[in-house]
């Protein structure tokens, strides 16, 4: 009886040991492996002429480009985007790597990328990839360098016009090189989709849905001065919100309701929003190229967006959002007297559609864009401190108001 006892004690003794062991090793592997948020993105755009890349081209060629993360992290993974191909992209091999200014990287700091083990993927039409994670200490605020080689793509370019960053090309494949000294600059960007790190459990990303706005018009090239690179840097200088990630999915001349230039919010809503990783948040600032471009509408044969048309594409952002857990904040429209494309009866519009965001009560919080940079003497026109001069689009102080307007504790955890 005593021997049975024994082996009874033991065994509940193991089992307890093995449960305390279990527990402590699950506890372990979710700390180490965290999860994944977004750090940078770009809305994809189906490239023309006017973004085609330089010579050498695509054909059997280097290109390197650099991005300014926001948030950091021990472990990193890339995605590129095929969106708009009508046949499948292959690219041989990719290489990350910090950047140290211009087109030259901290050799050090080179790895390879790798897709399912291989140093190669093919993206079939329409699609896109995300890579086999990496071991990389990358800082927040940092520039990454992700090359890749290619060697022949789609006859359709997938890309991002409106970079704002300078990015290289060369003959060969160099995708390790600590230099290209005989690059071609272009400032655009081909492929690349996302960079996401894995975060501590209380890491998110914040959205930012936009037009050229948000895109960062008018902003100094290579220095990183649209409103959403300020907020990252707001953001990562507070201790309580340092773990949000900010995802840049403006496309200039974008539209709401409409295909302006890009698909037009709802359209591209799913992909750019929803699919994006980690996200808790979306500010929503659209709605003045559906405003403005009246004649494009009719150029069409579509009938100009109106007002109340446009509060309803608002209310379809926010239904949508709102069914996967994402808190959405409408910025309002920025006044945009003496623009091209200014109207009266457009700019009865913007007032209509300012005075919904503030007081429907249907979005999560309101940022008032519109009060922060318009004019104290001309409520319809950029304040002079703001306006880069087009009357529409900030200068790089301009979108550093705007940044400055946000609430840092709507991002609060």
């Amino acid at each position: 009886m005593r021997k049975n006892w024994i082996v009874v004690a033991w065994l509940f003794s193991s089992l307890f040991v093995g449960f305390a062991f279990a527990r402590q090793n699950k506890s372990t592997v979710a700390s180490e492996d965290g999860h994944w948020v977004g750090t940078w993105a770009s809305a994809p755009q189906l490239g023309d002429s006017a973004n085609a890349p330089p010579a050498p081209g695509f054909a059997d060629g280097t290109l390197r480009q650099i991005v300014h993360v926001s948030i950091g992290g021990k472990r990193l993974r890339v995605r590129f985007s095929n969106a708009f191909g009508a046949t499948a992209l292959t690219i041989p091999s990719v290489h990350v790597a910090l950047a140290t200014g211009g087109r030259a990287i901290k050799l050090e700091s080179d790895k390879a990328v790798t897709f399912h083990g291989q140093s190669s993927v093919t993206i079939p039409p329409r699609a896109l990839m995300v890579s086999d994670p990496v071991e990389f200490d990358l800082a927040a605020l940092s520039d990454l360098a992700v090359t890749i080689h290619l060697n022949g793509v789609p006859n359709e370019i997938t890309t991002h016009p409106g970079s704002r960053a300078t990015s290289y090309l060369q003959a060969g494949d160099s995708v390790s090189a600590a230099d290209l000294p005989s690059a071609a600059q272009t400032d655009h960007w081909y492929f690349l989709n996302g960079v996401d790190v894995l975060a501590t459990s209380s890491g998110a990303a914040l959205v930012t849905l936009g037009d050229s706005i948000t895109d960062g018009r008018n902003s100094t090239t290579n220095k990183n001065g649209r409103w959403p690179d300020d907020l990252a840097r707001r953001l990562q200088n507070n201790k309580s919100t340092a773990g949000v990630g900010v995802l840049n999915e403006g496309i200039g001349g974008n539209c709401l309701l409409h295909d302006c230039l890009g698909q037009n919010a709802l359209a591209r809503f799913d992909r750019d929003v929803l699919a994006q990783t980690g996200v808790r948040w979306l500010i929503v600032l659209e709605g003045i190229n559906d405003i403005g471009t009246r004649i494009n509408a009719r150029a069409h044969n579509e009938q100009p967006a109106a007002a109340q048309e446009l509060i309803g594409t608002y209310e379809q952002i926010i239904l949508r959002a709102h069914a996967h857990g994402i808190r959405v904040y409408g910025a309002t429209i920025m006044p945009y007297q003496g623009a091209g494309y200014f109207s009266p009866e457009g700019e009865a519009d913007r007032q209509t559609i300012n005075n919904w965001i503030r007081t429907s009560g249907e979005l999560d919080a309101v940022i008032d864009f519109d009060a922060a940079t318009r004019d104290a003497q001309n409520l319809s026109r950029l304040s002079v401190t703001a306006d880069s001069g087009d009357h529409l689009h900030p200068a790089d102080k301009g979108y550093k108001i705007m940044s400055d307007t946000i609430d840092l504790k709507l991002f609060a955890k």
